[in-house]
């Protein structure tokens, strides 16, 4: 397929539009099918955030030229491998021989397997396999990720890529993850993109494979999803797989059918990796724009200050998302994800600084800086809160030592937790 050509757009079953790409990859267009339009259905699907517009004119884009969204409107780029994926596709093309893909090739390959319900085509076809070998795909990952260290090693299998391509590259993120589907009755467990039906319990699973740590980051992200949850914050069912592999169950596949969803910075076209956006304001903001009701924008104050409380300072804009309800034709928060100590607790970071500032901060924040926010937005007894959620560092220590945490590496984490009291 050339760079130059056209991939059509599918949700919920309607073709929505068509994706245009210029030859030097830094202008793209959109334009809506005319017959989806004229339905008059799922109006809000792209929110008026100035990005799409609901017209039947080819609209152009040439202000996305950086690497998080490649030339495409955001909403479309949300869908692409993040690092983590993006290393696994190169992996898998030098496999092929291959030496350049284009961003609608991408979308073409990931087709209708990717995160959320937008699907592409023309699909490019995967061989499909019955089933998954947990343990077969953390070896060929630790060979894919050891061409960061060596560019000169070519001999990877290429049956072994592909699968892992197809399970691994839509998901997000620079962690080794790979999206598989638990089936209920048998415990069967395939490929996460071949099924989304009630049939199967559908997870996103980390894989522990980096021994070069010395510290098991996985368990150390599930002690974390249990004190979320104590603390009153939505959060997907997750367990541990062989007590060290941690698995969530997708928020993007529930009762049998795929969700849509978009990221802070997929809806709005803020760049998270650059600080120009990336604030806990913007946030807020964009939930009162989106008009989520008030009980979720106060769990956002309760997972923003969780973050704060507990070391997650990767706490990005695509980090947070949303969930659009076809009934309801709105958007509403989608449960927490991602949460965890986000550095290495063997390594003394000198006052690390956070993804999202808070009252035009990203280090050393204190309650004056929450109570400001809190204030801004309305958060009813946002004192009460912070002090709950501070109340929970006992439980999250006790989480440490049942699930055999180093008690070097506890010990390190508690001393860069924050008091806020």
């Amino acid at each position: 397929m050339a760079s130059n050509e056209i991939i059509n757009v599918h949700l919920f079953g309607h073709e929505i539009g068509r994706i245009g790409l210029s030859e030097d990859e830094r202008r793209s267009s959109f334009q809506f099918n005319p017959t989806f339009l004229e339905r008059d259905q799922l109006q809000n699907i792209f929110p008026k955030t100035g990005i799409i517009r609901r017209t039947d004119y080819v609209q152009l884009f040439n202000q996305f030229d950086s690497d998080t969204f490649k030339g495409i409107p955001p909403q479309f780029a949300d869908s692409l491998p993040d690092v983590f994926g993006s290393i696994i596709f190169k992996a898998w093309l030098d496999s092929k021989e291959e030496k350049r893909i284009s961003v609608l090739e991408q979308l073409a390959y990931i087709g209708n397997r990717g995160m959320g319900a937008l699907e592409y085509r023309p699909v490019v076809k995967l061989p499909k396999n019955t089933t998954v070998d947990l343990e077969e795909i953390v070896a060929v990952l630790k060979e894919v990720l050891n061409l960061k260290k060596s560019t000169n090693q070519k001999n990877l299998n290429s049956k072994g890529l592909i699968n892992i391509f197809r399970i691994g590259t839509s998901a997000g993120g620079a962690r080794p993850k790979i999206l598989i589907s638990e089936e209920k009755e048998s415990g069967l467990i395939i490929p996460g993109d071949l099924e989304f039906s009630d049939q199967y319990k559908h997870y996103l699973v980390k894989l522990a494979i980096d021994e070069d740590l010395n510290y098991p980051r996985e368990v150390v992200e599930y002690c974390y999803y249990q004190s979320l949850r104590n603390s009153g914050v939505r959060i997907m069912d997750s367990k541990l797989i062989e007590n060290k592999h941690f698995a969530t169950l997708r928020f993007d596949r529930q009762d049998g059918e795929k969700k849509h969803v978009l990221t802070a910075s997929g809806l709005t076209g803020w760049d998270y990796r650059k600080q120009d956006n990336s604030s806990y304001e913007n946030l807020f903001k964009l939930c009162s724009f989106l008009k989520i009701p008030y009980s979720q924008l106060e769990e956002m104050f309760k997972r923003m200050v969780f973050n704060v409380l507990y070391g997650n300072i990767d706490d990005h804009l695509k980090n947070h998302a949303f969930i659009y309800s076809r009934e309801t034709d709105s958007w509403d928060l989608s449960p927490a994800y991602d949460v965890t100590f986000a550095l290495n607790p063997l390594i003394n970071f000198k006052n690390p600084r956070r993804a999202l500032s808070i009252n035009g901060k990203r280090a050393n924040i204190s309650i004056k800086d929450i109570k400001k926010l809190a204030d801004d937005f309305t958060i009813k007894n946002p004192l009460g809160i912070v002090k709950d959620i501070q109340s929970q560092k006992g439980e999250l220590l006790k989480l440490f030592k049942e699930h055999d945490v180093p008690q070097l590496v506890s010990q390190k984490m508690e001393e860069s937790f924050v008091n806020l009291t």
